[in-house]
């Protein structure tokens, strides 16, 4: 007998979204360098994480018996939109309703050490803050237990609440609105009807977590539903395979609900696919890095706000698309809430564009995030003019010495000083290609100078690694790394691999042409 169709099933196969391309890594730095504004309006909340060994089950019931010996608070919900956001170099400020309780006062301590203003909060006497704590052994999940509300807030915390949204708007004039909907409570009907007498004066209105496609009377530009409250609203089901094609086939049905906002369809471990409102733009899909799904918690929040704040930086739509998806990728890939830096998206989208060369600045920004995850940061140097077997062995060598290897390439002027005026043969762009697209090769960057000696002190690595017949002491730049605590390694020779010995066998079979 014939399984019967899915609702809402195409009779053809519908088209596959083609993958949005990666950004280059200096796009992470465009948001710090906007520094825009957002107003985060939503229900926050406290994460809490508790973790230990399970080593034997308990004898008052079939239950593990965790031995505790990690405890941790994150932020949750909007208020892990907002620490996001400020991570991203955002100026940020949360509009929600706290209780009186430690945690409360966890959660806006927490808040302000990310960087996010909590001034325009309402804080109510004898109101539970909500919480979300997690029981994890050996990194699976055990058990979760919330704390939540037992009723809405009162008449006098609503109006305090639209007032505070009022002043938050027509005051310093926001970039954008992200409206966190977690169901708690915070966006009261009040509110709903205070945005939309404000939405003339917002330039962006994003919509981010429980019911987004309920938000269609404010009329915001971006929502995010999920593929399950997608099919729901539509009366369909969600199928198990082909999700990305099933997304984009709904782009119709979804717009006849959700009317002129684009739609970014969240799929979880397929990525997220982009309906725009635009009937002439095409849509598009991210693929998602695979991770557990006791480490997805929080991601929906930092792809948002990411999305958010690339296109409070002027980033294109399809840009901000491919940035938000490697935030997302960034906080998947740790434990417990995590949060995504500037720092740690320029390494993530560095680690997608193999072959781009980032600036200094981007530079440091990925050394501050490998230094703060206590790496070990490996640098070396070079001309890299024609890649060759003995460059391939050090670079693998050097690699092996660290966490994160830097390769700094001469400019095309640095290497015409050091090798002659008909050097370099390939010029620095493509340099940085090949020598970027070796695996070991974590970044690369490049200096103007004859010798890294100013890089060298704003990088300080750890180790300074050189592949060739030298001592460390024959090099210029072992007084400069060890001032600086670290250490020089030289690194295998391999005796008639070096690129002028290629250059000289290519011009003696040539007739002296290179």
């Amino acid at each position: 007998m014939a399984a019967r169709p899915e609702p809402g099933a195409d009779r053809l196969t519908p088209a596959v979204p083609p993958v949005v391309p990666p950004v280059p890594a200096e796009f992470a730095g465009r948001i710090a360098d906007r520094a825009p504004r957002v107003l985060v309006v939503g229900d926050a909340l406290l994460d809490g994480w508790l973790s230990g060994p399970a080593r034997r089950l308990g004898r008052d019931g079939p239950v593990p018996v965790v031995e505790l010996v990690h405890s941790r608070t994150t932020c949750g919900g909007a208020a892990n939109s907002a620490a996001n956001l400020a991570a991203l170099g955002c100026r940020v400020d949360l509009l929600g309703v706290f209780g009186d309780d430690d945690e409360a006062r966890t959660l806006r301590t927490l808040l302000a050490e990310a960087g996010v203003r909590t001034d325009g909060c309402v804080v109510e006497l004898g109101r539970t803050t909500p919480v979300k704590r997690r029981l994890m052994a050996a990194g699976q999940p055990v058990a979760r237990y919330d704390v939540a509300p037992d009723a809405p807030p009162r008449r006098s915390t609503r109006a305090a609440l639209v007032d505070g949204l009022t002043e938050a708007v027509r005051g310093e004039r926001p970039d954008a609105v992200l409206v966190a909907d977690y169901g708690l409570g915070v966006l009261t009907e009040e509110v709903r009807a205070r945005l939309v007498a404000l939405r003339a004066e917002i330039p962006l209105l994003v919509v981010d977590g429980r019911a987004a496609l309920g938000w269609w009377d404010i009329r915001p530009d971006v929502v995010t539903p999920n593929a399950a409250e997608a099919a729901d609203v539509l009366g369909i089901v969600e199928p198990l395979r082909g999700r990305p094609a099933w997304a984009a086939a709904q782009r119709a049905p979804l717009r006849a609900v959700c009317g002129s906002a684009d739609v970014l369809l969240t799929l979880d471990v397929d990525g997220v696919v982009r309906l725009p409102a635009d009937p002439t733009e095409p849509a598009l899909r991210t693929t998602a890095h695979p991770a557990a799904q006791s480490r997805a918690c929080g991601a929906g929040d930092t792809f948002t706000a990411a999305y958010t704040a690339a296109c409070c930086a002027d980033i294109p739509p399809e840009a901000a698309l491919a940035l938000a998806q490697a935030a997302a990728d960034v906080v998947v890939a740790r434990e417990e809430t995590a949060i995504c830096s500037t720092g740690a998206l320029t390494a993530q989208l560095a680690a997608g564009d193999r072959g781009g060369l980032l600036t200094h600045r981007d530079l440091l920004s990925v050394v501050d995030e490998h230094r703060r995850r206590g790496h070990r940061i490996v640098f070396t140097n070079g001309c890299f003019d024609v890649l060759h077997r003995g460059h391939v062995t050090y670079l693998r060598q050097a690699r092996a010495l660290g966490d994160l290897l830097i390769v700094a390439l001469n400019s095309d002027d640095s290497v015409a000083r050091l090798k002659g005026p008909e050097r370099p043969v390939n010029p620095l762009s493509d340099r940085a290609g090949v020598v970027g697209a070796i695996e070991c090769v974590d970044v690369v960057t490049a200096f103007a100078d004859d010798t890294p000696a100013a890089l060298l002190e704003l990088v300080r690595p750890e180790v300074y690694a050189k592949g060739g017949d030298y001592t460390p002491e024959m090099l210029p730049e072992t007084p400069i790394v060890e001032r600086l605590g670290g250490e020089v390694r030289v690194l295998d020779y391999l005796s008639d691999h070096s690129t002028t010995a290629i250059v000289s066998r290519i011009r003696a079979t040539s007739g002296g042409t290179p």
